[in-house]
């Protein structure tokens, strides 16, 4: 197993993706701590699965935007297992709408969800990690970082700040044996992008040219690798698993 011995901390774990991620962490070797918003039962439900497998996982209950409920979380991993050496920052949220009549508090939500969080659990775990003297943070951005679609303004502009931040966070601790990179996914099949599939699945389907959408273990692959010793000389690069749907646009 890859990342036997390993701690992972991974944000919006509870169902889709950060779900996949949890479980695919968890079989190669990692013990696992998971970060819910509200979702306890599903929560719960991951730890007690996870246990029938024999694999060491815990559920915590946080807002991935505050910052003192985020220092509880990694200090709590720090008391539990003594390190930290994976950071998965994937809690995300959408409140699509174009800007003339886009409310203030669905911009400022999905960028402190997106994005603010990303500094939050940066900066928790910096200190153990360069202590280690070893890490990988693995942030997850969107296809819709670099291609434009109406009425995302607030979620482009928060995942664009997640490659800008993976970018310089790189370059800026590389030294200390420890790799920042970002994953942008395409069209995967979540609850979140449930309402665009059930309108569009089709149409989407021809943009892509595998013909299929993504799923939550297509991502889950990535980062596993991404957080293993085969991805050591790999930092400051945002790895897009789109299915080719972006070659041509979007």
């Amino acid at each position: 197993m890859r990342l036997s011995g390993r701690v992972a901390l991974v944000t919006g774990g509870s169902r889709g993706i950060g779900r996949a991620i949890v479980e695919a962490l968890a079989r190669e070797g990692a013990k696992v701590a998971f970060v819910y918003r509200s979702n306890k039962d599903a929560a719960d439900q991951l730890v007690a699965d996870l246990a029938t497998d024999q694999r060491e996982a815990i559920a915590l209950q946080a807002d991935v935007a505050n910052t003192e409920e985020v220092d509880k979380v990694v200090t709590e991993v720090l008391e539990k297992w003594e390190r930290i050496d994976i950071l998965v920052n994937n809690a995300g949220i959408t409140r699509d709408g174009l800007l003339a009549t886009m409310e203030p508090d669905n911009w400022h939500s999905v960028i402190e969800t997106n994005l603010t969080s990303v500094y939050n659990f940066c900066h928790a775990v910096m200190r153990p990690m360069m202590s280690q003297r070893s890490g990988r943070i693995i942030n997850m951005s969107s296809v819709s970082a670099e291609f434009g679609n109406q009425g995302q303004v607030n979620y482009a502009a928060s995942k664009g700040g997640v490659q800008g931040l993976t970018r310089c966070l790189a370059t800026e601790i590389g030294r200390r044996g420890i790799t920042v990179n970002a994953i942008a996914p395409g069209f995967i099949v979540t609850d979140m992008t449930e309402a665009i599939r059930n309108a569009a699945e089709s149409e989407i389907k021809k943009k892509v040219p595998l013909r299929r959408l993504g799923q939550p273990d297509d991502i889950a692959h990535a980062v596993t690798f991404l957080a293993s010793d085969e991805a050591s000389y790999i930092t400051g690069q945002v790895l897009t698993i789109d299915g080719g749907m972006t070659l041509g646009g979007i």
